[in-house]
């Protein structure tokens, strides 16, 4: 039997793991919030063990991308042919087991045990985007992520969220209780203050390995609010985030509805 840990204001959800067969579908109980009273949530199984995306630029061919090169510019990445979509690159890893980024539930980037890291590339729209990280390893869990925003005018790579526990090494609860320290000190959810991408409603959800120390499966949860506008300063400007919230050239969006999605 185990203790929940107290409630905080991430969303973090406890669930205990009975595994049944050889499934990977796991349920248990999980405290929500600081509601009083448990009750119990499904992890669902994994994803297939494969990609399922419009992969984008010229890095990407028949399913799988290699990293860009680092340095200035694009790094061979490109931008997108509209002006509706921004690049992001998406890096699963460094991590020995299978790792899933899943996007608005129909995007799936996966990357295989047999690949350390793995790179992609995708065309988003502006608005709110629904992003899943997924581990799975009876024994154990080590996920690492990062995505970047590339600017379509500056060339320039943003660093829009990243995420990572037990990499290198196995994740544990103690590691995950102090990353939230990370994103409770993030202002408005701009983690690179030159992007146009906010990271709002991060949670995440577990099971536990047989050692009772360390999550058998791990769901990170959490939605990119894409600007409609293109970023307009490099990244790393001592001067983003000091007045100008939006490119000098372009007009200030009208006032919208503080609970409706941005567009």
């Amino acid at each position: 039997m185990w203790r929940p840990r107290p409630c905080d204001n991430h969303g973090m959800r406890m669930v205990s793991v009975r595994p049944t067969g050889i499934a990977l579908a796991v349920a248990g109980f999980a405290v929500l919030g600081c509601a009083s009273s448990a009750h119990q949530v499904a992890i669902a199984p994994p994803p297939p063990k494969e990609t399922h995306a419009v992969l984008a630029g010229n890095l990407c061919q028949e399913g799988r991308c290699r990293c860009r090169d680092d340095g200035p510019g694009d790094g061979g990445a490109g931008v997108p042919d509209d002006v509706d979509h921004k690049r992001f690159e998406i890096r699963l890893g460094p991590s020995p087991y299978d790792l899933w980024l899943t996007i608005n539930q129909s995007t799936v980037l996966y990357k295989s045990p047999e690949r350390a890291d793995a790179c992609f590339y995708v065309d988003l729209p502006s608005g709110v985007q629904q992003v899943e990280l997924r581990a799975s390893n009876p024994d154990g869990v080590s996920l690492a992520l990062q995505i970047r925003e590339l600017g379509t005018r500056t060339k320039s790579w943003y660093d829009t969220f990243a995420f990572a526990c037990g990499s290198p090494g196995v994740c544990s609860y103690d590691e995950l209780e102090a990353n939230k320290a990370q994103y409770t000190g993030v202002k408005k959810g701009l983690y690179d203050r030159c992007g146009t991408t906010k990271v709002k409603a991060i949670s995440w959800d577990h099971g536990k390995s047989p050692d009772q120390e360390h999550p058998s499966e791990l769901v990170v949860r959490f939605t990119l609010d894409i600007y409609k506008f293109a970023a307009w300063k490099n990244h790393g400007d001592d001067s983003c985030g000091k007045g100008e919230r939006h490119p000098p050239d372009e007009p200030e969006p009208p006032p919208q509805d503080p609970l409706a999605p941005r567009s």
